[in-house]
């Protein structure tokens, strides 16, 4: 005897007709429900919204090939004969159930009715009902028109609502495709797609599989497009990713840790970080998280260090210490980063330096700079330690470091503009011994070329200041005098017709090579380059310190003839 065979399900369309079927009759009979009036009042409003939906759906030309609405229509079918149910039951005079009891009934049938009529609109406004590919809709490619990257989009986020697992993976694969393909997409999701649904996909207690994909896909919004760090900031994204820091994955962590830092780039979304409790957070993950994530935890604590308020709270949770650690220890963009840290805190006020100190920071600070190869990090730590160096007890410590003059005088002569100028004003503000100022005299000469350059705004100031502090040693003076291309430089800078540099500058050193009475040797280098004339014309036009620099010069002039004439 065979077994029965099993009916098919029925086809979409047919089961689109038992449902409109079904509103039809429901809209009917419970106009004449007396019992809990106010509540069929509400779910009538609810079952003519659904119907007005449907005839939408069923307008649309390719509404059976959509399969989320395919997993929708029975779902609804299924609700509305439970609030079928619950019509016959309070129609019924006989039928006595527990008021509250119905009450809750009722209640939860329109939050399902509500939640259909939410599906069922996102769905007609998506567009993809319209659509014969709306079954799957194809990768978009590069040549792919902006209007066929919209409906990819609002099909993916629309899966992402309303669909079930196999749906919202299969979207997020999509999506991360999609961004990986041409991160430029960045900007159209986060206008065209619902960040919100995304970010609710970020609960490490849901799939984990969904919660990864999700992680992966908002990190890579967030480090693509600023118009997508706002929309995932707007929607509450920033708590979500620090509880993933918190419990998620390693992959988890290091996704949701390049999300922050990123989102933290925009000085405005900082202060965030604090109200989640997120400070301690990236402290956390700074000390013991996996170093992939470590690199962009120390990013957004660098970036997050701006505020004022959550400068407290770092030096408050024990982030110094850390910092310091990662310096010397962490891989060299986490180094970096700290450095970077570093220097914004150590500039923040003498709370900060002190703890810096005190935590052996300039130490620290110290061998990162003998180790340093890359110019951004060298600028970090230089940038830091001129900070600690308004302490007493540093400036003392480095006035004293024979290898720490010797590199910044290496420094003056090799490094990148903003390094030349960090490293003259260390040396210019230092209180460094007529010995040590001997061995770094070699970078006179950069220092001359650095007093031409009009950017950054100070440069020239610095780098006479430092050229004029080397210059109070006597053999420095010769040694100045000797090198014809310092010399000559200097007495361009004091002809009146040239006009890119300050002419108070070559007017200092002049006076600081003939200070004291100089020597021969300088005066006459001076004297044959033409200074002398140069002077002059300054000193008429009233220039800062022509006229002693002149004095000092002709004096000692007038000085040699009379010895001469005796």
């Amino acid at each position: 005897m065979h077994a029965p065979t099993a009916e098919p399900p029925p086809s979409p369309a047919e089961t689109l007709d038992q449902i409109v079927l079904l509103l039809s009759h429901l809209l009917q009979a419970s106009l004449s429900i007396k019992s809990f009036s106010c509540r069929w009042q509400v779910i009538r409003s609810k079952l003519a919204t659904l119907k007005s939906l449907l005839a939408e759906v069923s307008e649309s030309p390719c509404w059976a090939d959509n399969a989320l609405l395919l997993t929708l229509l029975p779902n609804l079918l299924s609700i509305l004969r439970r609030v079928d149910t619950l019509c016959r039951q309070c129609s019924d005079a006989s039928f006595a159930p527990g008021k509250l009891l119905m009450q809750s009934d009722l209640d939860m049938a329109a939050a399902w009715l509500s939640k259909q009529i939410q599906h069922l609109d996102l769905l007609c406004r998506s567009g993809v009902l319209r659509q014969s590919t709306a079954i799957v809709l194809s990768q978009p490619s590069t040549a792919s028109s902006r209007e066929d990257l919209v409906l990819f989009i609002r099909d993916l986020f629309t899966r992402l609502q309303i669909g079930g697992s196999g749906f919202k993976r299969k979207a997020l694969e999509s999506l991360i495709k999609l961004l990986a393909d041409d991160e430029k997409q960045a900007g159209l999701v986060a206008k065209e797609g619902r960040i919100g649904y995304l970010v609710n996909l970020l609960d490490p207690n849901s799939d984990p599989v969904i919660c990864e994909q999700a992680v992966m896909a908002v990190s890579m919004l967030t480090c693509s497009s600023s118009q997508a760090r706002k929309c995932v900031f707007d929607e509450g994204g920033l708590g979500p990713l620090l509880r993933l820091i918190e419990s998620g994955s390693n992959i988890m962590k290091e996704k949701a840790a390049m999300a922050v830092e990123s989102i933290t780039s925009d000085p405005d979304h900082s202060w965030a970080v604090s109200a989640y409790g997120g400070v301690q957070t990236l402290i956390e993950l700074c000390k013991s998280g996996p170093f992939p994530a470590q690199i962009h935890a120390v990013g957004a604590i660098r970036n997050v260090s701006t505020n004022e308020e959550i400068r407290i709270a770092l030096s408050d949770e024990g982030a110094i210490p850390v910092l310091l650690q990662l310096l010397v220890s962490g891989y060299s963009s986490a180094q970096e980063k700290a450095a970077n840290c570093i220097a914004t805190l150590a500039s923040s006020g003498g709370y900060y330096r002190d703890l810096l100190i005190k935590e052996n920071g300039l130490s620290r600070l110290l061998h990162s700079l003998q180790e340093s190869t890359r110019p951004e990090m060298t600028e970090h730590v230089l940038r830091a330690i001129h900070s600690l160096s308004g302490c007493e007890s540093t400036s003392r410590h480095l006035s004293t470091s024979t290898p720490f003059l010797t590199q910044l005088s290496e420094l003056i002569q090799h490094g990148t503009v903003m390094i030349q100028y960090i490293s003259a004003s260390l040396l210019a503000n230092l209180p460094i011994s007529e010995t040590n100022k001997r061995e770094i005299a070699g970078c006179m000469g950069s220092l001359v070329k650095l007093m031409q350059s009009a950017k950054p705004d100070g440069l020239q100031e610095v780098a006479t200041n430092a050229l004029t502090s080397l210059l109070t040693v006597n053999s420095i003076r010769k040694d100045f005098a000797r090198d014809d291309k310092s010399v000559i430089l200097i007495a361009q800078m004091l002809d009146p017709k040239s006009d890119w540099v300050s002419k108070k500058f070559p007017v200092a050193v002049v006076s600081s090579v003939v200070a004291g009475g100089g020597s021969k040797f300088c005066r006459k280098r001076l004297l044959d380059a033409g200074v002398y004339g140069h002077l002059q014309r300054l000193a008429e036009m009233e220039v800062v310190g022509a006229k002693r620099a002149l004095q000092r010069l002709s004096g000692n002039r007038l000085k040699n003839i009379l010895t001469w004439l005796e």
